[in-house]
Parts: structure tokens; sequence; C-alpha cells
């Protein structure tokens, strides 16, 4: 047995004439001992989604208890009793519970089986479905899912894709020329539709991704070996189609790990940039200070040099007076070096002169006049001169220490050149 089995059906809390009801139905769910006479060996039923049975019960008769329905033209009346209030499904799995638990590889299958199951009740039945039990106290692995209608009326017809399709076609009325026999015949046909195409729906997303087959061999009268071909062909698109997860999770894997190495790429990109600006704009500054710094320099050097260049002519004026002055000693040293002759001669004239002592005086005072007036020229003479060294060796020592700046001036341009950033014209090299 390699095909799908997968069974829907109903309940009312009357039981039907088989004696099943809602509360009948919830009692072998729970292994009630009257309820489970056809399994040797009852076992505690296993929930795999959602609430156990005795909740499933108690959420039912509740949700009974509450629901009311209202005919035309009436007032709102508690449901009958014999009205459908439960859906059920019944999955089951070609694997037997032996094999299951012997073999881990049909385990695995299995598992797989009952997510996928699970998935697809919920697509189909949202919050309806309450629950989803296993047991495995009979030969082959099955599930049973409990289905709460969520209208107000608690009708499970509306969930039942057969009776729901007949139910819409036999409300719309006959057509032109039917009786009800037609009708009824059309609603018939409408159910079964309906119903392949809920069976389609579970082969689609369930079974042919489980290697299962959608009709066994004895619907469609296949001989053995068509039927091993199928369950081959089965069992290969099942292989194929593990093999795809498998790559799938493994693209995902990959996509993953990618993503989070280039986000971890780009933090850490994104932190080295912001490093580097830092680094740049601090640079930057500095840079922006040592030009501040060389602008300072350069203007403290412009000013030493306007005044090096005002105390060279304050020494050249003091120069030419100097020159000036040396050339009036000059002439007055060779006006006093005439007048000893003169004198000498007109001493020798006049010494026995009565004047003698009085021209004598007058001659004294004048050269003692003189002599005074020659040291103090010399002095100034000598002042000068001393002054014009002085000026000589500070405009020398100007000009050296101009140099100097210049040299400075020109090295902090170089260096503000180094570092200036690429592309920046802001800062330049301009030696002088």
């Amino acid at each position: 047995m390699a095909f799908q089995f997968v069974h829907l059906e109903s309940y009312a809390r009357r039981p039907d004439t088989k004696g099943r009801s809602t509360g009948f139905v919830l009692a072998e769910a729970r292994r009630d001992p009257a309820a489970s006479v056809h399994v040797p060996s009852p076992g505690t039923p296993i929930v795999i989604y959602g609430v156990s049975p005795e909740q499933v019960e108690s959420l039912h008769d509740a949700a009974a208890a509450a629901a009311r329905t209202t005919p035309k033209g009436g007032k709102p009346r508690k449901i009958r009793v014999d009205q459908h209030t439960l859906l059920t499904v019944v999955a089951s799995h070609p694997h037997t519970v032996d094999e299951v638990h012997a073999d881990p590889r049909k385990r695995a299958e299995v598992d797989r089986w009952e997510e996928l199951t699970v998935d697809w009740l919920r697509e189909l039945y949202g919050d309806a479905l309450v629950s989803v039990v296993r047991h495995e106290d009979e030969a082959y692995w099955h599930l049973h899912a409990y289905i709460l209608p969520p209208s107000q009326d608690l009708k499970a017809a509306a969930l039942h894709p057969g009776q729901a399709a007949k139910t819409a076609v036999m409300q719309a009325g006959p057509g032109a020329d039917e009786d009800s026999k037609t009708l009824n015949r059309r609603g018939d046909a409408a159910y079964r539709a309906a119903m392949r195409a809920w069976q389609d729906s579970y082969f689609e997303t369930v079974a042919l991704q489980c290697g299962l087959t959608r009709l066994g061999p004895a619907r469609r009268r296949l001989t053995r070996a068509e039927w091993q071909a199928e369950r081959t062909q089965a069992n290969a698109l099942r292989a194929s189609l593990d093999r795809a997860d498998a790559i799938q999770r493994k693209v995902e894997s990959f996509v993953a790990r990618t993503k989070t190495e280039t986000e971890t790429l780009t933090a850490t990109a994104v932190a080295d940039a912001g490093k580097l600006r830092a680094e740049a704009d601090a640079a930057r500054a500095e840079s922006m200070r040592q030009m501040e710094a060389a602008k300072e320099a350069t203007a403290a050097a412009l000013v030493a040099q306007d005044r090096a260049v005002a105390e060279q002519r304050r020494a050249r004026s003091m120069m030419a007076r100097v020159r000036a002055e040396a050339e009036r000693v000059q002439k007055a040293a060779a006006r006093i070096q005439r007048l000893p002759g003169l004198l000498r001669s007109l001493w020798d004239g006049f010494r026995r002169s009565k004047v003698e002592d009085r021209i004598r005086q007058s001659v004294d005072s004048e050269m003692s006049l003189l002599r005074d007036q020659a040291a103090a020229a010399a002095e100034r003479a000598s002042a000068a001169d001393a002054a014009r060294r002085a000026a000589e060796e500070r405009r020398c020592n100007m000009e050296h220490s101009l140099a100097e700046i210049g040299i400075q001036r020109d090295a902090a341009w170089r260096e503000l050149a180094k570092l200036r950033p690429p592309g920046d014209a802001a800062v330049s090299f301009r030696p002088t």
C-alpha cells in the first residue's frame, strides 16, 4: 500500500443509524473502553496539534449550547440535536506502526507526512481546526483531526466541501426543463467533483511530496507490474523532492551566511570609513592649524623685516650724520692745527706789549674752548662710529634672522603641502 488515504466526515450530537455521535467519536479519540472495543490494546492518544480530545468535547458542547439558528420570519432558537456540529478528518500513512518504530528512515518519512498534513489542514480550516491526535495502537500510522464550525449556527455541513457544493446547487433550484431528480443528480455530481478537488488538494500538497499515489491499483484496475512501476515513479519523485528540499535548505543557508558576512563586512567598512573620515578631519584640522601658524610666522617675519629695514634706514641716516659731523670736526681740527703757529707769531710780536696778559688770557680761554670742542667732537665721532658699527651688526643679525625665518617658512609650506588632502586646492606650497 503506497497510495494516499484521507477521509472526511461530520457528526451530530444525536447518534446516527450506526450509533455514532459527537460524544462517541470523541470517546473513541480518548480511547474510552466502551468506544474502543475494536482496538486490542488501547493506548493513550498523542496530541500533535491543538488541544486534547477532552478539551475538544468541552469546546464543542459549549458551542452547541450557545449556537442559535434563525428560520425565515422566525426568532433565534437552539439548534437541533441531529444537526451535524463536528467535522472530522482521518489521514493514514502506508507505513505500519511496527515499521515506523523499527526503521528510523520510515519514522522520518511519517514525521514529514504529519507536518505536511497538519499544514494542509490549517490552510483549509484555519482557527476552526482545534485538535490533531495520533493513535499508535492500531495497525497503520494515522491521524484524527477535529474541526469546530466557527459560524453562529455551528453547521458542519458548511465546512464539508461536497455537502456545501450540493447545497449550493439545490438552493439555486432546477434549470429549464429540469425536474427534481435531475436537479438532485446534478447536486450529486457537484458533490463528487468537490470531493475529488478536496482529494486532489491533499495529493498535491501532501501525498505527492511523500511519494504517495493519488489512487490505489484496485480503483484503476492496474496490473501488479503497472502498480509497482507507479510506486517506483512515486518514490523517485519523492526522492527528487527531498533532494530539491535539501538543495533549497543549502541555498537558504548559503544566502543567510552570505547575508551575515555581507552585513559584517558592511559594518566593518562603515566603521573603517568613520575612522578614516575622523583621521582625515584631524589631519585637515592639523593642516589648518599649521597653516595658521605659518601665516602668523610669515606675518611676524614681515613685521621683523619691516623693523629691520627701518632700523637699517635709521643706521644709514645716523652714518650720514656721523660722516657730516666727522667732516666738520676734521675742518675744525685743521683750523685748530693752524692756530698755534699764528698764536705763536702773535705772541712773539706782542710779548712785550702791554696787552700781553690780556691776549694770553683771551687765547688761553679760546684754546681751552677749542680743546673742549675738539674733545667733544672726538667723543661724538667715536660714539657715532660705535653706533654705526652696532647698527651694522644689528642689520647683519636681522638679515640672518630673516634668512632663517624664510627657511623655516618654506619648510612649513612644504610640510603643509605634504599634509594637504588630495584634491584640496585650499592649501598649496608657495615658497618666496
